[in-house]
């Protein structure tokens, strides 16, 4: 794939703009600007948005049926070049947009050098774009909806497995398993939400806006915009060229599920250390050491952790692209293609790889029980019990602190302490017995089982209602 010109793929180079110029263009400004490396990828759209142009020409009047036909004709053959996998790059082909051109012009002659009548490729890159993020980014939440479902199933068989839930990464009280998992699942479930939102934003057609002012032929950009499938169409021939909220939005979407990925990557590598031993990964979805033979690596869960980074850089270096852009297209807009393709790619890489991590993997839930059951985890339990009868809870807090206190310095268990309190007694002892803190988390949507059926179900019907949206 050609990313340079020079000698002869110069002179085709000018065809573009030769009329102004009486040079060739540098090699250096060919293999500076040339975006052909990256932007290959729109073939299908920019495909797509020259058949909508071609066809709304011809309904327009604009060009007779004849032409009409042979530039289809001409851009259903190159669609098939590009299937087959036999396109061939020549060296003046500066993106996938001037490529498909030439060739449709080689196919058809004449013809063929009529398609760009009446549009700029300013409407005709944001077009493709438009369309290819339309369908990516809907691809993708696809893919965290199947995340969703391998969280949900996994909550289902977990069944009445708990573990300590934390803050501050220290123990503070015991939450059912599933209920830790289903956290993760609501997280991305408003991903979902904010891609299908983005996805409807975007979801507008420039073709017809022109270079920036539109045109004096008798166009009609609601037929273009009909037979692409697309929402609406433009109001403003600036604002359709120069828009990329799309990306930015489209980037933050993307960025926002990679840090709910890095969440939960930097979850699972302390899960799966000997220190916590929560979980075991299979063998298929850990790495080893080239030093260390008895080693087992959570590379997926540390590289979920780690590309969050670099999905923020995108969004970030994108904002910083667009902020001084005058209206309407500047050649910086060319930036926003790289990083947007990137983001895509390693979030549907990491929301397929987590996927397959999580519905592998081995839970160990007697070392779950074990730590969620510890005293200290009771200690909300013993205040709350206080305040059942009574007492105002800063001072309930105060007592069970000063207990807990007394416990960590003498080195006497806390539920002995507790059971020879006169305010306390055998009963809020009682709550000391392995499983019952858990049993007491009851309040709607808390981590004990009696709220746990009714969290589920509202999570199904959020993902189905989320499925029929993208449907």
């Amino acid at each position: 794939m050609a990313t340079s010109a020079s000698g002869a793929g110069n002179d085709s180079a000018k065809h573009l703009w030769h009329g102004r110029f009486s040079e060739a263009p540098a090699d250096s400004l060919m293999a500076f600007t040339a975006s052909i490396g990256f932007d290959a990828r729109l073939w299908r759209d920019d495909l797509a948005g020259s058949v909508a142009h071609a066809e709304m020409l011809g309904a327009a009047g604009v060009l007779p049926a004849s032409d009409v036909a042979s530039i289809v004709e001409s851009l259903h053959q190159v669609e098939s070049e590009f299937a087959g996998g036999t396109f061939v790059f020549v060296a003046s082909d500066e993106d996938i947009h001037t490529a498909i051109e030439r060739r449709v012009t080689e196919i058809a002659g004449a013809s063929g050098a009529k398609l760009h009548t009446a549009r700029s490729r300013n409407d005709q890159v944001a077009t493709a774009l438009r369309l290819f993020a339309k369908r990516e980014l809907t691809l993708t939440a696809r893919r965290a909806l199947a995340l969703i479902d391998v969280l949900d199933r996994r909550a289902e068989d977990a069944g009445s497995a708990y573990l300590p839930g934390y803050t501050h990464l220290q123990r503070a009280q015991p939450v059912l398993l599933s209920h830790h998992l289903r956290a993760h699942a609501w997280a991305f479930a408003r991903d979902v939400e904010r891609l299908i939102d983005a996805v409807r934003r975007l979801d507008v057609s420039p073709l017809g806006a022109g270079a920036l002012a539109g045109t004096s032929l008798p166009i009609n950009p609601s037929d273009s915009q009909q037979r692409l499938g697309f929402g609406r169409v433009f109001a403003n021939s600036l604002d359709a060229v120069s828009d990329r909220d799309f990306v930015a939005e489209g980037l933050f979407a993307l960025a926002l599920i990679g840090v709910h990925l890095s969440r939960m990557g930097e979850e699972w590598v302390l899960w799966t250390t000997e220190e916590f031993g929560f979980a075991t990964l299979s063998d298929r979805h850990a790495t080893g050491s080239s030093m260390l033979p008895q080693k087992k690596n959570a590379d997926i869960a540390e590289l979920a952790r780690g590309k969050a980074g670099r999905l923020i850089g995108n969004l970030t270096g994108f904002l910083a692209t667009m902020k001084g852009l005058p209206l309407a297209y500047n050649r910086d807009l060319q930036e926003d293609k790289e990083p947007f393709f990137d983001s895509l790619d390693q979030v549907n890489r990491g929301l397929d790889a987590i996927s397959e991590m999580v519905a592998a993997a081995t839970f160990n839930t007697d070392r779950m029980r074990a730590a969620a059951d510890a005293p200290a985890a009771v200690a909300t339990d013993v205040a709350e019990w206080l305040v059942a009868r009574g007492m105002p809870f800063r001072q309930a807090h105060a007592k069970v602190g000063e207990l807990v206190s007394r416990s960590l310095a003498t080195g006497t268990p806390l539920v002995d302490l507790v059971r020879a309190d006169s305010e306390l007694g055998a009963d809020a002892a009682a709550l000391f017995a392995k499983g019952t803190a858990l049993q007491r988390r009851s309040s709607h949507g808390a981590a004990g089982p009696q709220a746990a059926a009714a969290q589920r179900d509202e999570l199904r019907r959020t993902v189905a209602q989320l499925t029929d949206r993208l449907e």
